[in-house]
């Protein structure tokens, strides 16, 4: 007689990926569906990232705009720090976050708790073991520490902490200069905290063209304040009293900065330590589950999904659309795999940052031919309106063909702007077929025009 199993999918995460996993699965009512969440259920995204980021930085930026309009110059505008935290749990609540009813609706068993691989259709959650025929790793990703000296003894915040504070620091010093590093600088900075933010490339946003991230850093310290230095790498963290010491080495020099906060926007690595090796799981030169293009490991039964399997672009739109070509596959045996042009790096700043397909420099390193145009936004009807006098459309096409290769947007919702040129680029269309698309005129999205006009010139 066979082993007996529990499920014939058992899921590790609850996240964009699992969770996604999970329900479409849960379409074929004779399978039975497992979900173990280590955390809340529904992971980081609507939990501790995502979501929760989205709420507070939006009232950041709302916050800001009033305390700087002319119309409000006469007046002095106070709010509750801890209202802020409370609001974003209130929405996340609202959302689902940490339920499993919807899961449970839908004939899903939900199992809380730490998964531990004991073989390669056998995993343990506390003193409890579950078998499964197959099982789908979704476990997503964790805050990259570093090699800091003194983490250990110093505390700091991780990105997923920084909702959640109910005291406003009055100083804080941000480790990295990615999306997520830029976004918690603006967070803070517009709520009157002064902030430092840290880069060891020489500009912020160093996985993007140069000209973002240079806006970014106009933006910052011309407008908000914050001091950015780039360039320059943490060495060691100390205590001081109440407050932190960071000390870093800018060139030859190395300097010292006193502060009450210290958060930690270095990159995140994925989640692999819950036994992969008893189930023969491999994992890949990022760090990441090793996996083919049907998102299958190195053991045949189970796969992987979303940010476990790392790689430079993680997002809640990737890790949702490998759960749907995976969950496609496993109901109607087919052998989909994942394309993924045209999807969107978003940095929610604002004005905000999308990208879209290639760099410039990843293009040069493949030495591949191609022609770029840039249209500030400053003379722009729309930008004169809202006083923006900063902001772009970057567009990269190929000198041959006329195809879109590439897009940066800085601009009040850039990640609207960016679908059109995602579809773009997903579908192969041309500068010409953008050119000749009517544009609102009085829209920051007639930059995009304007841009593949200069192309065809």
């Amino acid at each position: 007689m066979g082993k007996k199993y529990n499920f014939d999918y058992l899921i590790i995460g609850s996240g964009p990926a699992g969770g996604t996993a999970a329900r479409l699965l849960a379409a074929n009512k004779k399978l039975r569906i497992g979900l173990v969440e280590a955390q809340d259920f529904g992971g980081s995204n609507l939990c501790t990232r995502d979501i929760p980021h989205l709420v507070s930085q939006s009232f950041a930026h709302d916050f800001y705009n009033l305390s700087i309009a002319p119309e409000m110059s006469n007046q002095t505008l106070h709010f509750n720090f801890p209202s802020i935290a409370s609001h974003q749990i209130a929405i996340t609540t609202l959302l689902g976050a940490g339920d499993t009813t919807r899961y449970k609706s839908l004939g899903i068993t939900c199992i809380s708790g730490y998964a531990h691989f004991l073989d390669s259709h056998t995993i343990a959650v506390g003193d409890n073991q579950y078998a499964a025929e197959n099982f789908i790793l979704a476990s997503g990703a964790k805050t990259s520490t570093g090699d800091i000296i003194g983490l250990d003894s110093v505390r700091c915040l991780t990105p997923d902490e920084v909702p959640r504070l109910r005291r406003q620091p009055k100083f804080v010093f941000i480790i990295g200069g990615g999306p997520t590093g830029c976004e918690i600088a603006e967070y803070f900075a517009k709520l009157g905290t002064k902030a430092i933010i840290m880069e060891q490339a020489s500009s912020l946003l160093p996985k993007e063209d140069p000209e973002a991230g240079n806006t970014l850093r106009d933006y910052f310290t011309n407008e908000l304040g914050v001091m950015v230095v780039t360039d320059s790498k943490v060495v060691a963290l100390e205590k001081d009293g109440t407050a932190k010491r960071v000390i870093f080495k800018s060139g030859s020099e190395d300097k010292v900065v006193r502060v009450d906060c210290v958060v930690l926007a270095t990159g995140s690595t994925p989640c692999t330590d819950y036994g992969l090796e008893n189930a023969g799981v491999h994992l890949n030169k990022n760090g990441g589950i090793m996996a083919n293009k049907f998102f299958q490991t190195t053991t045949k039964n189970i796969y992987a999904i979303g940010d476990c399997l790392g790689g430079n672009h993680s997002s809640t739109e990737r890790a949702e659309y490998e759960a749907s070509i995976l969950a496609d596959n496993i109901l109607h045996r087919s052998k989909g795999f994942a394309d993924y042009k045209g999807f969107i790096r978003f940095i929610n700043t604002c004005p905000s940052v999308a990208c879209v397909g290639s760099t410039e420099a990843r293009l040069k390193r493949h030495r591949a031919k191609y022609k770029t145009s840039i249209v500030y936004l400053r003379n722009l009807p729309a930008a004169i309106v809202d006083g923006l006098d900063c902001g772009f459309v970057k567009i990269i096409a190929s000198p041959r063909t006329g195809h879109i290769l590439g897009a940066t947007i800085v601009a009040p919702h850039a990640e609207l702007m960016a679908t059109e040129l995602s579809l773009a680029i997903r579908h192969r269309s041309t500068i010409l077929e953008l050119a000749s698309t009517p544009y609102m005129t009085n829209s920051y999205s007639y930059a995009i025009k304007l841009a593949t006009r200069q192309l065809i010139k």
